[in-house]
């Protein structure tokens, strides 16, 4: 009987040809690139691809797998940066992501270069422009003699400038949100050499509707609000535009980040059934795991490279929601006017982002995880064998070690829950500010006889 060494288990065993079990379960492993794009060492020689290379004495003939991979162009490697460029190029334009694009394909942020020269400019003109009119409404805030809903709102249109805060937080973070893109390039490398076609999410036109529509929207609704609660001049009106843009813009980056996951999810889930069809599925099985794996690394790094950023956005919401409302719901007694329409629009669309925001979250984290771990329970295992089996089980276990939840730097879980949380919260505060208003008199009379009465 003839022995052979199995590096795998260590061990001496027969000559029984065992099928190798595949345990290539990387995380922060860079992927090998294709070989078409091999390299000669030699300055001056041509590019060599791998069918060159197999085509020698002594290498073995391309798989029809292999020969698929190698036939994708260059181009389809960064599906996931093509579908969401729409966004990033808007984002860029407003001063908020900084990025460069390099001749090898990936992304980078260069402090010295001319994206972040713009974005520094446009910034500086921007915050110039802004501190003039928030000179103008800090004033009418100090000569303003009335009612106590009236000032609450007279300051909703300062805290409206803090948007303004985007730009710097982003720029912090745009390194962190770099290596997220380049980690999806790793993931579609991977990908595509596992399934041996290129990831499809046909997400350019859902980037390029958001890319248009949201600037679009969020000035039609500014213009709205200053039209019908305060007579603002047009060049007050536009860097609330602007601010109103780069704030509704990061939810739209937001959006087709965890529209990503939860495509990527699902399109990994189906390819895993159909993989698990065919004989000898163990190191498939293992494949599918380090897939996954790199998937539930990104899902948690989307929430960890904006951390700072989406926090602030959250609160910012809060805040806006809270004094929205409360000026709303300060009117009921006087009856709703035309000022109040400013009110809802700023209330309905911040409500609106900031459910979208976690809801979107709370659905790439359910693909992600729980709808994954569901597609494993319902594998017939009485077919498999031991090595199959095994790998299955151990693709459970590291579902249920690896969380998938989106984690803003470990301040708070972005989901339902906190989107419930937060209303609770500004219910809360909503009561306060109600009482506060009813505890003091509406008009100089009403003080003046109260105070004649307790004189006498």
């Amino acid at each position: 009987m003839s022995l052979y060494f199995n590096s795998d288990t260590m061990r001496i065993e027969g000559s029984v040809h065992e099928p190798k079990r595949n345990r290539n379960v990387f995380l922060d492993v860079k992927p090998i690139q294709d070989d078409s794009a091999i390299v000669s060492s030699v300055p001056g020689q041509p590019r060599r691809n791998a069918t060159m290379f197999n085509n020698r004495v002594g290498f073995p003939p391309m798989t029809p797998k292999e020969a698929f991979v190698n036939a994708v162009p260059a181009d389809q490697t960064c599906m996931v940066f093509e579908s969401s460029k729409p966004i990033y190029l808007v984002l860029r334009a407003i001063g908020v992501f900084p990025y460069t694009r390099l001749p090898s394909g990936e992304t980078a942020f260069i402090l010295a270069s001319p994206s972040m020269t713009y974005c520094v400019v446009f910034f500086l003109l921007l915050t110039v422009y802004i501190a003039f009119i928030l000179l103008n409404r800090i004033e009418i805030v100090r000569t303003l003699e009335g009612r106590f809903e009236e000032s609450v709102i007279a300051y909703l249109f300062i805290v409206n400038i803090l948007p303004l805060l985007i730009i710097p937080l982003m720029w912090f973070e745009s390194r962190k949100v770099v290596s997220v893109v380049n980690g999806w390039v790793d993931f579609e490398t991977v990908y595509r050499k596992t399934s041996g076609r290129a990831l499809e999410l046909r997400l350019r036109t859902k980037a390029q509707a958001v890319a248009i529509l949201l600037p679009i929207l969020c000035s039609l609704s500014v213009a709205i609000t200053h039209v019908t609660m305060v007579d603002f001049k047009l060049l007050q009106v536009i860097p609330y535009c602007i601010l109103d843009s780069i704030t509704y813009m990061m939810g739209g980056y937001w959006y087709l980040a965890c529209e990503t996951l939860s495509i990527t999810a699902k399109i990994l889930a189906e390819d895993f059934q159909r993989a698990l069809r065919h004989v000898g599925p163990a190191a498939k099985v293992s494949e599918y795991r380090s897939l996954w794996l790199r998937l539930s690394k990104l899902a948690r790094d989307t929430g960890f490279s904006t951390c700072y950023t989406f926090t602030f956005i959250c609160l910012y919401l809060f805040f806006i929601i809270t004094l929205s409302i409360y000026g709303l719901m300060s009117q009921i007694s006087d009856g709703f006017g035309i000022k109040d329409i400013g009110l809802a629009v700023t209330a309905f669309c911040s409500v609106g982002l900031l459910f979208y925001i976690c809801d979107e979250a709370h659905y790439a984290s359910f693909n992600v995880r729980t709808n994954f771990q569901k597609k494993l329970l319902m594998v017939e295992l009485s077919w498999m064998n031991t090595d199959a089996q095994t790998e299955i089980n151990m693709f459970l276990r590291a579902t249920e070690m690896n969380p998938s939840s989106i984690n803003l730097g470990g301040f708070f879980d972005v989901n339902r829950t906190l989107f419930k949380s937060l209303l609770a919260t500004m219910v809360t505060y909503l009561v306060v500010l109600l009482q506060f208003q009813i505890s003091i008199p509406d008009e100089p009379s009403a003080m003046l006889m109260h105070s004649n009465t307790t004189h006498s």
